[in-house]
């Protein structure tokens, strides 16, 4: 893992047109550029790629595959290196007439299941009323026909009845009561002469029950050969659909790739970023593919402006929950510390102080392994309510609940085992004693807490500016050395006032000269900005514009170091809100388990009670954490002004 950002490399090249589709295999193969359109060539000189291919028809042919695939249970393929090798041109006309055929099977085996489903549908209804004997929404007939064969009549009625036929040639018809107008209809065709009441009635009943019982039982076996039909057609054409996706893949990003290179009548021009770590792999893969014939240049990424140079984050793979944090929130700049590894830490304590409880975190541990387990054991299921991510976060949360449980002394919400800090339920119950013996040292410990991570985001922010060379805005910026020493002065102020028990402000002798020198440095910011503006060749400006700007300047920066940084320490106070509220439900629920006399009863109650705390707190704090990172922790030094790295290969798919 990299602290920070990657350090980035340009390459320019040129090789010879003739192994022009070599090294765009072998550059596919490496996966490791982000190609770049050449500027500053003279017009006519070069052309640009061109072919009889659009990549949007590619694409739209890809989403088709993929959607055939996976509405019948596939798993999409993926491309291999022996694949980029293999390269072919697509037929777009055998690929759209494969796929039109094979949609046109399923959809016939899809319209087939569904009149099977109508049709059990319907005798599912007609089995629900007779049970109930319910006369009013049920037809039964019994008689013989004169005309036509039974066969035929039985084809008819199909869709609209159940008939079953006795070895005497009597037929019994049973049907909704809605159908039974246009039944008689078709039984008046084939002669139908009814037989009236009589002793065999019942028992004919009885038989056409059972026969209705029978049907529908072969009824839901073909539904289930029906549903697999469609799934049986996709896999049957699986090798070509895999063969014809692999091909429409490559061949988008074949021409992904040559849409950025450059053409003479003898070579080809291409340029583009690449970490430095690959390097190597690039270059050797440039000249071996071009068997020599090509001119390779190397630039450092330092020596372009930060936001043109792409960035790539470097952080281990168990760290991918948080990472995915990071990127919901933006790309930092490149050469900036990878915010990674901080967001896992800030918000695992976050929520361990949050949701403090050694039981219900092994219960949020339990769920993500199975989820996980469940997940893996089904690639293809959907991500349901507690998705993949959720899962695999679940694996960091679970054990910082544990730890806060350790710390506070709570499992299920009983005080088990002696805290190794300070009993939580004793502080919030109000019967504590030691370190932290009520809701006030609670309070207190959430807002020292916030006042380290806003001085962890603010010495990030120092660092990436130093190593940014821009000394000026790391001195005097609001989030730079000049904010840090305000906010220090004036935690120094709200912490003597407190001490006080709220009945006097400090007011040492250095207090006021301390925060007039602060004033000063941010009121020279404006005209030291201007200086190093007009060095640079920029436009120069009024006396008067210049102090009504740094007038303006020092209003607007005071506001935000002093209501900003107390906003952000304050908002910190969730955290002891969150903890308060979690120890007072579980209060709550061991209170009313206490009322009832049944031993079964007061179980039910804290097993009810810990579900809903898990489900309820559990979300709260985890959403919480997220805000604090988002919005006390990431605005102090993430800029969100670079853009992210994405080489063009084989595990690319956009």
């Amino acid at each position: 893992m990299s602290l920070f950002t990657k350090k980035m490399r340009m390459v320019t090249a040129v090789v010879s047109s003739e192994c022009q589709e070599k090294v765009v295999a072998s550059l596919i193969k490496a996966g490791a550029i982000e190609l770049r359109k050449i500027k500053d060539i003279p017009e006519g000189k070069v052309h640009g790629y061109s072919s009889s291919l659009s990549i949007e028809s590619l694409y739209t042919l890809r989403e088709r595959i993929e959607g055939i695939l996976r509405t019948n249970n596939v798993a999409i393929p993926s491309l291999s290196e022996s694949d980029a090798e293999s390269a072919a041109m697509v037929d777009i006309e055998g690929a759209k007439s494969l796929l039109d055929n094979i949609s046109d099977s399923v959809l016939r085996e899809k319209e087939a299941q569904k009149k099977v489903n109508e049709r059990l549908i319907a005798l599912r209804e007609m089995r629900r009323y007779s049970q109930k004997r319910d006369s009013g929404y049920l037809s039964f007939a019994i008689g013989r026909i004169e005309k036509g064969s039974v066969s035929e009549l039985f084809l008819r009625l199909e869709s609209l009845g159940f008939p079953h036929s006795e070895e005497n040639g009597n037929i019994a018809v049973l049907s909704l009561r809605r159908d039974w107008e246009r039944l008689k209809s078709i039984l008046g065709k084939f002669g139908w002469v009814e037989i009236e009441e009589g002793h065999d009635r019942s028992m004919m009943e009885s038989h056409a029950l059972i026969g209705l019982e029978k049907s529908i039982k072969d009824y839901e076996e073909h539904l289930k050969k029906k549903s697999l039909g469609a799934e049986e057609k996709v896999k049957e054409k699986k090798d070509e659909l895999v063969r014809l996706w692999k091909e429409i893949r490559l061949s988008e990003l074949v021409m992904e790739m040559e849409g950025y290179f450059s053409f003479t009548k003898s070579t080809a021009l291409f340029s583009g970023w690449v970490c430095e770590d690959k390097r190597d792999i690039v270059d050797e893969a440039i000249r071996k593919a071009s068997e020599g014939k090509c001119i390779i240049e190397w630039h450092e990424g330092g020596s372009f402006e930060r936001d043109e140079v792409p960035v790539e984050i470097s952080s281990p793979r168990f760290m991918a929950p948080f990472r995915t944090i990071v990127d919901k929130y933006g790309t930092p700049e490149y050469g900036s510390i990878n915010p990674t590894p901080f967001t896992l830490a800030a918000f695992m304590m976050m929520f361990a102080l949050m949701f403090a409880d050694l039981g219900q975190g092994f219960v949020l541990l339990l769920i993500g392994l199975f989820g996980l387990w469940g997940y893996k054991k089904n690639p293809m299921k959907k991500d349901g309510i507690i998705s993949r991510y959720l899962c695999s976060l679940l694996l960091f949360l679970g054990p910082s609940s544990m730890v806060g449980g350790l710390l506070f002394g709570s499992c299920f919400g009983y005080e088990i085992l002696p805290p190794l800090w300070f009993s939580y339920h004793a502080a919030v119950n109000g019967h504590g004693s030691g370190i932290v013996s009520d809701i006030y040292g609670i309070l207190g410990i959430s807002v020292w807490f916030g006042i380290v991570i806003i001085y962890l985001g603010l010495i990030i922010n120092w660092v990436n500016l130093f190593s940014k060379k821009r000394f000026l805005e790391l001195l005097m910026d609001k989030n730079g050395l000049v904010g840090g020493y305000l906010f220090a002065i004036g935690i120094y102020f709200a912490n003597g006032f407190v001490k006080s028990g709220y009945k006097e402000m400090p007011s040492p002798p250095w207090l006021i000269p301390a925060i007039l020198a602060g004033l000063i440095i941010i009121l020279f910011k404006v005209p030291a900005e201007y200086i190093h503006h007009i060095k640079h060749g920029g436009e120069k400006k009024g006396v008067l514009s210049l102090v009504m700007d740094s007038v303006m300047e020092l209003l607007v920066q005071t506001l935000e170091i002093f209501s900003g940084f107390l906003a952000n320490t304050l908002s910190f106070m969730r955290v002891a809100g969150l903890g308060i509220a979690h120890v007072s439900l579980m209060t709550a629920f061991m209170d009313m388990s206490q009322l009832s006399s049944s031993p079964l009863a007061r179980f039910m109650i804290l097993v009810l009670g810990n579900v809903l705390v898990i489900a309820l707190e559990g979300l709260s704090a985890g959403i919480q954490s997220l805000r604090l990172n988002y919005y006390e922790f990431f605005t102090k030094y993430f800029t969100k002004k670079g853009s992210s790295f994405t080489p063009i290969g084989l595990s690319l798919l956009r």
